[in-house]
């Protein structure tokens, strides 16, 4: 048995973004993204698995789950990402949903999940494409209220990481998303009623309408990195504090984190940190960890701060 952990943000502006930040910002990130594609390419992982947000491209509120693992999935190819099948290894991915819901989680499955940029982003960043490695794909709601508590999450996570602990593998465990940020993503409470029927069930629209989506985020972000948009600030305070808190080595200090704090402090999308929280207490389910990189930074560019993290059981190498 032997677990790792990578947790990073990810940004539909990585490749698209219409005002890109300085080179020597964009320089740093890219040295955070060598750095935990050189500790992957160490680990050498046998199996990945995977928590990501989505943000309505492949989960909405026809039935929106709190968590969710994906027996086979497909990436939509937004924001310029990979389209196609994820290599999910459906033997592990369904001993996954069994072994969590004999520790009393309701896990859900899916036979068809489809994933977006959250998921691929690190895929394509540490191993080159969807194929690279078998995976088990774990959907976590960062993005549609109401939210789960925390300690809900961190069980999930545990009993996940439980699981994992006693393969014969090499198993790293990635986190995705996060940490404080505000795009425009729609809010069920302040959507229009033709907003809300997306928000229902988007799935699958036209190369247009998709086109336009993406178009109004990319034009957000320029927006606010220019100041001039009327999304919540970045907040780097609160994201180190809770990066001090993955390093920590206890999960319970998750169960502190109130979803409508973090909104206000943090924003709308800060809650794609449940992705950490999960991956974390995976990993604290193997026992004591260690982390061996961290790299922040608030980028508004990319609308977000910007965290990069890497951790592995102590004493493994």
């Amino acid at each position: 048995m032997s677990l790792a952990l990578i947790a990073m943000s990810h940004s539909p502006l990585l490749h698209t973004a219409e005002l890109p930040p300085a080179p020597e910002v964009r320089a740093r990130v890219d040295g955070a993204f060598e750095a935990i594609h050189a500790f992957a390419a160490e680990y050498d992982p046998t199996l990945v698995v995977v928590f990501a947000p989505d943000h309505y491209n492949g989960f909405f509120y026809d039935l929106m789950p709190p968590f969710c693992v994906g027996l086979a999935a497909e990436a939509i190819g937004d924001y310029g990402t990979e389209a196609g099948p994820l290599s999910v290894d459906e033997a592990y991915a369904l001993a996954v949903v069994r072994h969590a819901q004999q520790a009393d989680i309701d896990m859900t499955l899916s036979r068809r999940m489809e994933v977006d940029h959250g998921a691929v982003q690190p895929l394509e960043t540490l191993f080159g494409g969807l194929d690279a490695k078998p995976v088990v794909p774990v959907f976590v709601n960062g993005v549609a209220a109401p939210f789960v508590p925390m300690r809900r999450i961190r069980a999930m996570g545990q009993a996940v990481g439980d699981y994992l602990a006693s393969l014969d593998e090499r198993v790293l465990v990635i986190a995705s998303g996060g940490l404080s940020h505000d795009p425009p993503v729609p809010q069920w409470d302040t959507a229009s009623a033709g907003v809300r029927e997306g928000l229902i069930d988007g799935r699958h629209p036209s190369p247009e309408a998709r086109e336009a989506r993406q178009r109004r985020v990319i034009e957000g972000a320029a927006a606010f990195a220019r100041g001039e948009a009327p999304i919540r600030d970045l907040n780097p305070d609160w994201d180190r504090a809770f990066m001090a808190d993955c390093a920590a080595g206890d999960p319970a200090r998750f169960d502190a984190y109130e979803a409508e704090q973090m909104t206000e402090d943090a924003g709308h999308s800060s809650h794609e940190v449940r992705t950490w929280v999960a991956a974390f207490s995976a990993l604290a389910a193997a026992g004591a960890y260690e982390t061996t990189l961290e790299y922040y930074e608030a980028i508004p560019e990319y609308i977000a701060g910007f965290g990069v993290m890497a951790a592995r059981t102590a004493g493994e190498r």
